[in-house]
């Protein structure tokens, strides 16, 4: 008769720092689960303090509290064994660890081994490495003895790297791999996870555990899509994206008789426009705000962002307004109206006219001349910017920045203009995909909520006559993709079919507005690099590619 395993898997959203409410959400789950006879229940890796809780792992008091939280969760631990991420100190150094608890008791720490220092990660900074990975065995409810190989997130990406822990544990013999993982959303990461997994399976043809965080943290969002494999590499169990989720799933150990089911195929807009409603969901929330307020000009960025904004918070928590000058066309106020009709918003419209009048005498009497140029359409994107703060602080609401990826990175923007503001919702999405999730978003609601004007009409900022933005987003929008996601040089560039001097005027924009984007809100990641944590250029910097 093959022998089975009941596992639990609680893929869940924890805040950074709330230590005694991921606590409470841990217990009511761990009650939960042994009540219905699992015997093992599996949590994401920094449970309880969050992650990442960065400097606060500096705290010693935050440490101590943290691993006070460990010790209640041990005494309240039945017959099922319960493995849960949290902060590790012995005494002498600091170690990411999961805490191993059955009986009433905290049975063993296991520490994870890899700790990243790229892109946004920074370990390093706060643990110490494990080198004493091995098998933990287990003895379950019903008498049944396992090999558990217990690792975290990084341990399993170790294809580029000589220490592999799966190989140390599955070489030691294992009867189960278990990942605990706070592995940040980007775009069909997911699959790369799996595609790892199964490799491990097929290394060692045992069953595989992978259990991920979700929610929102800062600048990062963080996906679920937990998963199960059988000793043969079936898929027996895939977690939804972006949700919270407890599976319990029987888990035969021989492969024998199970239900196989596939990884899903996720559309690209899908998965973007969805961790982004999530990382606005959970922003607001986590920091206690409720309310948003944001310019609409009647474009495709503001109209995109008033979409995810509303999926994220509720229409009725959504104020948008528009602030017409003599630069603005008709149809720039009439879009920014019709859309918060079709999406149910909150809607004002705030001429600056007048304002704008009045800083122009002012600098006539004091200079001699009203400001002109850019000086001149700089000062309209400030007085918006203030207006907007001003329905800020009224009501203790949140300002969304609506600038996207490629404006950002061609300092298309302006600072204390356009830039201000609490998050930046598609900070880390090119122009071409700002397009794409509003199509996307008209499809899923079967009708035309962002109206075709905005979709279809030439973008502008309209701060002089005529006036259209000076880039073909066709072509600069995935060069600056390229550039920044991809840190493509001139030659590689060239030889994708980029013209050199197009390239090199990018890049110079791209270096030359570093400046701007360390003042920007916080953006949501939802790629490879975004601008933020995960980016750390000099503004102060001259460095130039020299031809080869």
């Amino acid at each position: 008769m093959s022998s089975s395993l009941k596992i639990a898997i609680a893929q869940l959203n924890p805040t950074v720092g709330a230590l005694s409410e991921n606590t409470h959400k841990a217990l009511e789950v761990m009650q939960r689960m042994d009540a219905a006879g699992n015997d093992l229940l599996v949590f994401p890796e920094m449970f309880i303090p969050g992650y990442p809780a960065q400097d606060l792992i500096l705290e010693h008091h935050f440490v101590k509290e943290n691993q006070k939280m460990v010790d209640r969760l041990a005494k309240a631990s039945g017959e099922m064994v319960t493995l849960i991420g949290a902060i590790h100190f012995d005494g002498q150094d600091t170690y990411n660890g999961v805490a191993i608890l059955q009986h009433g008791k905290l049975l063993q720490w296991v520490h994870k081994s890899l700790l990243p220092t790229y892109d946004v990660f920074d370990e390093w900074r706060y643990f110490k490495p494990a080198r004493d990975n091995r098998p933990v065995s287990i003895t379950f409810r019903h008498g049944q003895t396992l090999r558990l190989g217990i690792h975290i997130c990084e341990d399993l990406w170790d294809e580029n790297i000589d220490y592999k822990i799966c190989n140390i544990l599955g070489d030691a013999g294992v009867d189960l791999f278990v990942n605990l993982s706070a592995s940040p959303f980007v775009t069909n990461k997911y699959k790369e996870r799996s595609r790892l997994i199964i490799n491990k399976v097929s290394q060692y043809h045992k069953p595989y555990v992978y259990v991920n965080l979700i929610g929102g943290q800062d600048q990062l969002v963080f996906d679920g899509m937990s998963m199960i494999a059988d000793s043969l590499g079936n898929w027996i169990h895939v977690s939804p994206q972006f949700k919270e989720s407890i599976c319990q799933h029987e888990l035969i150990m021989d492969s024998t008789g199970q239900d196989i089911v596939s990884i899903p195929e996720i559309p690209r807009e899908e998965q973007v426009f969805n961790g982004l409603v999530l990382g606005v969901h959970d922003y607001f929330k986590k920091t206690n705000h409720s309310k948003a307020v944001l310019g609409l000009s009647g474009g495709i960025d503001s109209a995109v962002t008033a979409a995810i904004a509303v999926e994220a918070l509720g229409a009725e928590n959504i104020l948008g307004i528009a602030m017409p000058s003599k630069y603005s066309s008709d149809h720039s106020v009439t879009d920014a109206k019709q859309l918060a009709e079709n999406l149910g918003v909150h809607y004002h419209e705030v001429p600056i006219g007048e304002i704008f009048d009045s800083f122009q005498e002012t600098f006539q009497e004091t200079t001699g001349a009203p400001l002109s140029g850019l000086s001149e359409e700089n000062l309209q994107a400030r007085i918006r910017g203030n207006i907007l703060m001003s329905f800020s602080n009224r009501d203790g609401s949140l300002l969304l920045t609506t600038g996207n990826k490629t404006e950002i990175a061609l300092g298309y923007c302006t600072l204390y203009g356009d830039m201000s503001g609490g998050l930046a919702v598609i900070s880390d999405i090119g122009k071409r995909m700002v397009y794409s999730l509003a199509n996307y978003y008209n499809d899923i609601h079967n009708d035309i909520l962002i109206p075709k004007n905005t979709i279809d009409k030439v973008p502008s900022a309209e701060l002089r006559e005529n006036q259209v933005d000076p880039f073909d987003y066709e072509v600069v929008a995935p060069l600056v993709n390229s550039i920044i996601e991809e840190h493509s040089d001139i030659d590689t560039l060239v030889a994708k079919g980029w013209d050199k001097e197009l390239v090199e005027d990018i890049l110079q924009k791209v270096r030359l507005n570093e400046y701007k984007r360390q003042q920007m809100p916080p953006g949501i990641r939802v790629t490879s690099k975004a601008f933020g944590i995960g980016r750390r250029m000099p503004i102060v910097n001259q460095y130039h590619q020299n031809d080869e």
